[in-house]
């Protein structure tokens, strides 16, 4: 079934490592904590900060996108998946689809055919040039994003009419382009200089039946699935008109239960962020689409590396059949990171390799540690800062263990003797308290000695607490640099009553918050139709208990 399809992601990039960073932050972190593992000193910005007045941003609020990777000679800034060797003029290039298919053309890049239309040109003008070219067409804004304003497969004038209204006028985009619509695949190449990184197929919203369930019930699963993905979980598959639209166009309805195997498409676009999939096909795609990719990148000065969409009719040869739709300089890179199927390919790593050469081959095992993106840019949210600095990730062989100190104290006062000497150690990690005479206490290092000295500190403590046993074995997942200990308000650490208010007005916000994603999902589950299917045997359970 779908929903116990297992999330794939990089082993050292997991859902649980990039919890607190969603949709474009998900981009930034990644790249970020890359170059972190590796030694690279971390920094986190605000935009006025100073240090991006020269670099084209958008959408930087809240803070979560702005970051710098720094070695011993060198500093990278860095806008999400874009670094500081992209130049300004080929951000604005990729900014502006027609200005794109221009330069594309000239440097023999193949492309849809089309032109541009500016607010002094006519809705007449727009109608006479389609004249001029075959239909199917697409209608579509310069410098829209994710899909937005974009009406694809027209195949009328009375349509393309209608389009010219909706984009023009309703959704008041000045600038459009009226192009020749290629039906076929979408596809996103990531290109760094001369080589493919990665590619991945857009499929539009589907569902694929099983013979069993409704097509309501199939998206209900679909959903599901998606909810667990870090890049998917907010693209779920809406039961908008669209999508009403074209189960109905299909010949079914939300009750039908097609035959196995068939698929039943429920939106137009394959943008990922309306319910599309991203399917891994790196492997899969011929070199010839490969080097239209990175012939795209090449054609635009100062471009280094950009996902690259394409569009490929599969009922042509590749050479004729695939044409490049649009450059992204500041490429999203979730859909890769966490495809619904393939595998996952390592673009940050990419990246990073490009802009420091010398970290390549840095001996770290990264998927062991990793920092709390939230808590970091904490200072820069509440405006107390415009730059912070994360702590120096453990670089090498890495160590993480669990420990059960069994004990009769577990207050505040022993967990903050077990933090300081934690921290005076350079050791990482958290405390849980378990029951009333154990407390756990995760632990990660590059020294082993350390963790054995940090051992023999709990047991002797100055006298704080008495300590029977303490019990140590190996740890598999990762832990967060820094150390925390299990407590939601430390008094000491309070300097007066205004902080304490401060302190609970923030967690009362938090509180508040996961309270409404709760209560979201909550209502998610009850309307879907697993819940009804199995009401039945929850009311049985429940009669037996």
């Amino acid at each position: 079934m779908v929903v116990n399809n297992p999330v794939i992601s990089l082993p050292h990039l997991t859902n649980e490592i990039v919890r607190g960073a969603r949709k474009t932050k998900l981009c930034a972190y990644a790249v970020a904590v890359e170059g972190w593992r590796r030694g690279l000193t971390l920094k986190w910005y605000t935009i006025d900060s100073g240090k991006y007045d020269n670099m084209i941003t958008f959408g930087v609020n809240p803070p979560g996108r702005l970051f710098s990777l720094s070695s011993k000679t060198k500093t990278h800034y860095f806008f999400r998946t874009r670094g500081d060797k992209v130049a300004n003029d080929a951000v604005e290039i990729g900014s502006d689809k027609s200005l794109t298919k221009t330069i594309l053309k000239e440097k023999g890049v193949p492309v849809p055919e089309g032109r541009k239309f500016t607010k002094e040109d006519s809705d007449q003008a727009i109608l006479e040039y389609a004249e001029t070219i075959k239909f199917p067409l697409v209608f579509k804004p310069t410098d829209a994003s994710l899909g937005n304003g974009v009406v694809t497969n027209i195949k009328s004038i009375s349509e393309l009419k209608k389009a010219i209204d909706f984009v023009r006028h309703k959704s008041q985009y000045e600038n459009v382009i009226l192009e020749r619509y290629v039906p076929g695949e979408e596809y996103r190449v990531y290109v760094i200089e001369d080589k493919v990184i990665a590619a991945y197929n857009r499929l539009p919203a589907n569902v694929i039946a099983d013979g069993k369930h409704t097509i309501k019930e199939l998206i209900d699963l679909k959903n599901g699935a998606r909810m667990k993905n870090a890049r998917l979980y907010s693209c779920l598959i809406d039961l908008d008109d669209e999508t009403m639209e074209y189960i109905q166009t299909a010949g079914y309805t939300l009750d039908s239960v097609p035959k196995k195997g068939e698929k039943i498409l429920l939106k137009e676009k394959s943008n990922v962020s309306a319910g599309g999939d991203p399917i891994d096909v790196t492997d899969e795609i011929p070199q010839e689409m490969k080097q239209i990719a990175i012939d795209a990148v090449k054609a635009v000065p100062g471009l280094y590396h950009a996902g690259v969409d394409i569009i490929v009719d599969i009922n042509s040869p590749i050479e004729k059949g695939a044409v490049v739709i649009e450059l992204n300089p500041t490429a999203q890179i979730g859909g890769i990171l966490f495809p619904m199927e393939g595998q996952a390919r390592d673009i940050p790593s990419g990246i990073v390799d490009y802009y420091f050469p010398d970290t390549i081959g840095t001996e770290t095992e990264r998927e062991k540690i990793y920092f709390d993106l939230n808590a970091v840019l904490e200072p820069l949210q509440n405006r107390s800062a415009q730059e912070v600095t994360v702590l120096p990730a453990l670089v090498g062989k890495i160590y993480t263990r669990r420990m059960i100190v069994k004990t009769n104290r577990k207050g505040a006062r022993f967990q903050r003797y077990i933090k300081e000497s934690a921290l005076d150690l350079d050791i990482s990690g958290h405390i849980t308290i378990l029951d009333s005479n154990q407390i756990e206490v995760i632990v990660a290092s590059s020294s082993m000695e350390k963790i054995e000295e940090f051992k023999r500190l709990i047991k002797a403590n100055n006298g704080i607490a008495k300590v029977k046993h303490i019990e140590i074995e190996n740890w598999n997942s990762p832990v967060k640099i820094g150390f925390s200990m299990d407590e939601s308000i430390d008094i000491d650490q309070l300097k007066n009553v205004g902080s304490l208010l401060k302190r609970a007005e923030k967690d009362k916000a938090r509180l508040t918050k996961q309270k409404e994603q709760l209560q979201k999902r909550a209502r998610y589950i009850k309307e879907s139709t697993s819940w009804r299917l199995t009401e039945s045997f929850r009311t049985f359970r429940s009669k037996k208990n």
